[in-house]
């Protein structure tokens, strides 16, 4: 549209001018003694329109010449920046690909030509990483230090990445806690920090991420319930070391977690070597009122390393509670064979024998053939003794 708008505006001014030719009589005279000349009015305009255009023309021949200098250096930074823009999209492209030596060179190009410096020595630094070339690496990471602060915090977290796979715990939480004073304030540097505590084995802080990341629903339940449980088998094992100090950290743990069996195993493990037999014993209970395992049934009748008055006492107090499971759970051979090893333990031979018997009729235990020969032995039935010791051999 434009060049027609140009020609039809030529074509005007011609029409204009042939028009103004024909009419127009002015003329202009010129006079340089003793010279005098006579020149139209159209020719005048003519001459000065054609000596504006010369002048303009010249002008800028002569612009365009003087900055052409410029023009050449601003095209050369242009194409050198251009370029620097494309090895830094190959080394992407690369370490994406997996040809981490190309990738590291072409980042190294980028960086030397100043294209996102900082950006193009974590590409390299990772490139590195992944070849096992530590030195370079640290060089790299150093490198993209002196980019400033606005590339700090993915300079820490790309330490951070590369400690964790390093299996450098204390490097990576130490580097993920930098970047925001006490902790992470986003989900992915959060995650990693989870793994960094957890590797360092700090269970507190376990506890404290995984609450955060559960309430916003970044990690499954499941995920995060196992590194609940995780982090309080570990602190009881860790902090539990007489009475006061288990019950102090009993007291930490919610009663939700606390009931979970596993949770409730440790514990109660734990009560069980502090000679704590009534705290172990009522743990189990009250994890057993929530969720009925195996495991926990089988501990239920570990009352052997008690004293004698003790162990009898305490054993004749769990078959008391275990009598009164047996009227939902009669079939199970685990509370069968846990009721005849209390049963053995409070010095009830017959019971003893009864339920032992009528564990093994609901599933094989090694328990029971255990504790069966046990009893066989101790009054003097070698033979049977034998074959249940030998059956006790071949269950797992």
């Amino acid at each position: 549209m434009r060049w027609l708008f140009w020609l039809v505006a030529v074509f005007a001014a011609a029409v204009a001018l042939a028009i103004t030719g024909r009419v127009g009589e002015g003329y202009i005279v010129l006079v340089y003694p003793p010279w005098r000349v006579e020149i139209s009015l159209l020719l005048t305009v003519l001459a000065l329109v054609a000596a504006f255009a010369l002048a303009y023309v010249t002008v800028r021949l002569a612009g365009n010449t003087l900055a052409l200098p410029a023009q050449v250096r601003a095209f050369r930074k242009r194409r050198k920046r251009e370029q620097a823009q494309g090895a830094l999209a190959s080394a992407l492209q690369c370490y994406f690909e997996g040809r981490f030596a190309r990738a590291e060179k072409e980042a190294g190009l980028a960086w030397e030509a100043g294209a996102a410096p900082g950006v193009a020595a974590l590409i390299a630094a990772r490139a590195a990483h992944e070849m096992r070339e530590h030195g370079r690496r640290d060089e790299w990471l150093q490198r993209a230090e002196g980019a400033g602060e606005s590339l700090r915090a993915a300079r820490l977290l790309t330490q951070a990445e590369l400690a964790l796979e390093e299996r450098d715990f204390v490097g990576a939480r130490d580097a993920l806690r930098s970047m925001h004073g006490r902790g992470p304030r986003n989900i992915a540097t959060a995650r990693m920090q989870l793994r960094a505590e957890r590797g360092a084995q700090n269970w507190e802080e376990v506890l404290r991420i995984a609450a955060l990341l559960a309430k916003r629903g970044a990690l499954p339940p499941a995920i995060v319930e196992e590194h609940r449980v995780q982090a309080y088998i570990e602190l009881l094992a860790r902090d539990a070391g007489d009475r006061v100090s288990l019950e102090a950290r009993l007291r930490k743990i919610p009663s939700a977690d606390l009931a979970h069996s596993r949770v409730a195993v440790a514990a109660a493990r734990r009560a069980a070597a502090l000679g704590e037999a009534a705290l172990a014993r009522e743990l189990i209970e009250r994890s057993l009122g929530v969720e009925w395992t195996a495991a926990l049934v089988a501990l239920y009748g570990e009352v052997e390393k008690l004293e004698a008055v003790k162990r009898r006492d305490e054993a004749r107090a769990r078959i008391e509670r275990g009598e009164r499971w047996l009227r939902e759970h009669a079939e199970d051979p685990q509370l069968l064979a846990t009721l005849g090893r209390l049963c053995v333990a409070a010095e009830l031979w017959g019971k003893a024998q009864n339920y032992l018997e009528a564990s093994l009729t609901f599933g094989a235990s090694r328990i029971a053939h255990l504790e069966l020969a046990r009893l066989a032995e101790r009054e003097g039935r070698a033979a049977e003794a034998q074959k249940h010791f030998r059956r006790a051999g071949e269950l797992p």
